[in-house]
């Protein structure tokens, strides 16, 4: 497979949700779901706009560092094709999973990350609206990926073939599926939670493909009746622009990171989790879902 290949096959894939966001956007107007805002979709297609601009200029990098580290310093050849397509799926989704849960858990990679979840709508194009910074580092996440011998074309290949997947899972149209198909991959239902500001679903359903790598790790919540998804983020911003859902996480650390003149505080202020602050004042989503469990608890105590 070639790169001019790899451009077409992603080209035409990427074409094909555009076309299913048209016709999901017209029938939310016709039915009046409010599934989609006009001045959101225009922010999205700005963010979205961006990031392809730092893809474009990662994207020879990228290319380049995985090939090298592929042809230099492989140590396995798989030769048979099932195999190595297989693996080379699973692997990228666990490793994609691992990039997800550090946007959700180091500080620094949320103030990317958040650009992502910024929207409170929740639909088809919400999928667009990427990272813009992410692909500066998500390269390295993949370089075990060459390691291991497969080679750059093949990760990239995997890699936006289940991204467009997880475009895919972007919609409130869709239900639960069948409970074979929500147990091993990632659903609209999964990925709804994943972009709800409940403190329950906090951090929950990072997966891109599989959602069994949440089940493992502890991150898996399924979406509940009696606890209604809010998207959008738990700190609702007041300024919408786009230059601002790209900076203001930025800004906010900047911000903490000036209330101590302690180094390793102000260390901990970028690499711990979002809400983690050193006197305690803000809470982290784990702060949030234990408070959520014993409101829960005393609740049921009492009646």
């Amino acid at each position: 497979m070639t790169e001019s290949t790899l451009s077409s096959a992603i080209f035409y894939l990427f074409g094909t949700i555009i076309i299913l966001s048209l016709i999901e956007s017209y029938f939310s107007y016709k039915h009046d779901q409010k599934h989609y805002e006009s001045k959101d979709t225009l922010t999205t297609v700005y963010l979205m706009s961006v990031n392809f601009l730092v893809n474009v200029v990662m994207k020879s990098g990228t290319f380049l560092l995985l090939d090298f580290v592929y042809r230099r310093y492989r140590l396995f050849i798989i030769p048979n094709v099932f195999i190595y397509w297989t693996v080379l799926v699973l692997l990228q989704d666990f490793l994609y999973w691992l990039l997800h849960a550090t946007g959700h858990y180091i500080r620094l990679f949320w103030a990317v990350h958040v650009t992502h979840h910024s929207s409170e709508y929740f639909n088809l194009t919400t999928g667009f609206r990427s990272s813009v910074f992410e692909p500066m580092y998500r390269l390295f996440f993949f370089v075990p990926l060459s390691l291991l011998g497969f080679s750059a074309i093949h990760i990239l290949l995997a890699y936006y073939v289940t991204q467009i997947y997880g475009n895919l899972v972007h919609t409130q149209t869709i239900g639960k599926l069948h409970p074979i198909i929500e147990y091993i991959f990632v659903t609209p239902s999964h990925h709804r939670v994943h972009h709800a500001s409940n403190p329950r679903y906090l951090d929950k359903n990072m997966g891109m493909l599989l959602i069994l790598w949440d089940r493992m790790f502890g991150t898996f919540q399924e979406e509940l009746e009696e606890d209604k998804v809010r998207y959008g983020l738990v700190k609702e911003l007041e300024n919408r622009g786009p230059v601002n859902i790209i900076f203001h996480e930025f800004i906010a650390m900047a911000q903490d990171m000036k209330k101590t003149d302690v180094l390793a505080d102000k260390l901990k202020y970028m690499l711990y989790a979002p809400g983690w602050s050193h006197d305690g004042n803000s809470q982290t989503s784990k702060d949030l879902q234990r408070q959520l469990e014993a409101e829960e608890n005393r609740a049921c105590l009492e009646s």
